[in-house]
């Protein structure tokens, strides 16, 4: 088996239609703030986090890591894309026991898309073309390798997001005291 190519981090800005995905700025840093304080977004990933608890804890570059995007509007944050390991002992995997793909980064383990965007974009298709350009991405860096997608079944426009981007039931199960629903998205190429 051949050796994996490292990934740059973070990449050079991937441009869409209307938004680029980049790695995080400082100037970033008060709409990571707004992001999780806002209850709308908190609604089904555990509420928002209190103001000042994140004043206080919010690094001067929030996100800068592996995986995790920036999606700018002219400039401006808002919203981000993870792609992140989904945790060995959470339920649900593609691979018996969550193996691992057996190379660093990423696909040391199963990678699983996030999403969060500020609620006065919402409806606006933004979360699908970034989504979509997150994922081609990774096909390009990480080829052969699926993605999963876990919401809440109440979050109907997550629901819907899923489906939009390719993402099929894979199981449901109960977590956070609520259903959950976790899709995958199989590997693809680059140009897939």
């Amino acid at each position: 088996m051949a050796e994996p190519v490292p990934v740059v981090w973070p990449p050079a800005p991937i441009r869409t239609e209307r938004l680029v995905l980049r790695g995080s700025e400082a100037g970033d840093r008060a709409a990571f703030i707004d992001l999780f304080a806002s209850p709308e977004v908190g609604t089904y990933i555990g509420g928002p986090r209190p103001r000042g608890e994140l004043e206080g804890s919010v690094p001067e570059v929030p996100g800068r890591r592996l995986g995790h995007f920036v999606a700018a509007l002219d400039g401006a944050m808002i919203g981000m894309i993870t792609l992140d390991r989904r945790d060995a002992g959470r339920p649900g995997h593609v691979r018996p026991a969550g193996a691992a793909a057996g190379t660093a980064g990423l696909d040391a383990g199963e990678a699983d898309l996030g999403y969060m965007f500020l609620p006065h974009v919402w409806g606006r298709g933004y979360a699908a073309e970034a989504c979509a350009a997150a994922l081609g991405w990774f096909a390009g860096a990480y080829p052969g390798e699926p993605v999963m997608l876990c919401t809440q079944t109440a979050n109907d426009r997550s629901m819907r997001l899923a489906a939009k981007l390719g993402f099929t039931e894979m199981e449901r199960f109960e977590e956070y005291g609520a259903e959950q629903w976790l899709g995958v998205r199989p590997s693809t190429t680059p140009s897939g």
